[in-house]
């Protein structure tokens, strides 16, 4: 990837467009939301291939980022994301979960690139 410097921050183009980020978020995306977004959907994708992989598909996966906490006394670090799941299938056992989730935990590349630093705290519902 190659950023270009812009008037309101930094873009790229990708194969599927033009990527715009900037600190103000009316003109692109900030920094942190890609970073929150990278762990989000990261987490997201693994876990469905968990699932699959038990034989429990999810016909449907939402993700609601709770809570992001960030540090103003260390240059606005992020240091908490809270990402609660939303998951429907018919098969889905309850029981399964906790390793489920842990599976998605260790296996995730985002969430393990920043253990240690972001606590990435998941919930989830089932319906």
């Amino acid at each position: 990837m190659n950023f270009s410097m812009t008037e309101n921050g930094f873009d790229t183009e990708t194969t599927y467009g033009k990527l715009v980020v900037s600190s103000d978020d009316s003109k692109g995306f900030r920094p942190y939301q890609l970073l929150v977004s990278s762990i989000a959907v990261c987490s997201g994708g693994v876990l469905r291939n968990i699932l699959e992989k038990m034989r429990m598909p999810a016909s449907n996966i939402s993700i609601e980022v709770k809570e992001v906490v960030r540090n103003a006394k260390e240059a606005n670090r992020v240091e908490k994301v809270h990402l609660h799941f939303i998951l429907e299938g018919e098969k889905i056992e309850e029981k399964k979960m906790p390793r489920v989730f842990e599976l998605a935990k260790s296996n995730c590349s985002m969430v393990q690139s920043v253990a240690g630093s972001i606590e990435v705290m998941e919930t989830y519902e089932l319906r």
